[in-house]
């Protein structure tokens, strides 16, 4: 396998940040939905400028929240469906780093 293979039929090996389970149209569709936050952002970036009404410049954060939690889920069940279950799979101490994992990333967006 060299650096640039990016299946998902093999794991990333232990230690390492690799995000290869990131089918590519699930990235585009991740890259999309960043493209429109951003754009959020800009525009709730307009409207303090142009000092909008308060009321529509939070109904807009609601709406960028919701966006940015609709991401967090989408790679939470990704991670879960191929990197825990591949851990899960091969047993040993990544399957016990990768449930660790998940488990605190659901911690940190149920705080947010």
């Amino acid at each position: 396998m060299t650096k640039t293979d990016t299946t998902a039929d093999a794991p990333p090996q232990a230690g390492t940040s690799q995000h290869s389970y990131i089918a590519n149209q699930t990235k585009d569709t991740y890259l999309k939905r960043l493209r429109r936050i951003e754009g959020q952002a800009r525009g709730l970036q307009r409207m303090v400028e142009e000092e909008q009404y308060c009321i529509d410049i939070l109904t807009q954060v609601s709406a960028m929240t919701k966006a940015l939690q609709g991401l967090a889920l989408g790679l939470l069940d990704e991670h879960m469906a191929h990197c825990v279950v591949n851990a899960a799979r091969q047993g040993g101490p990544e399957a016990d780093e990768k449930l660790k994992e998940a488990s605190d990333a659901i911690s940190r967006l149920v705080r947010s």
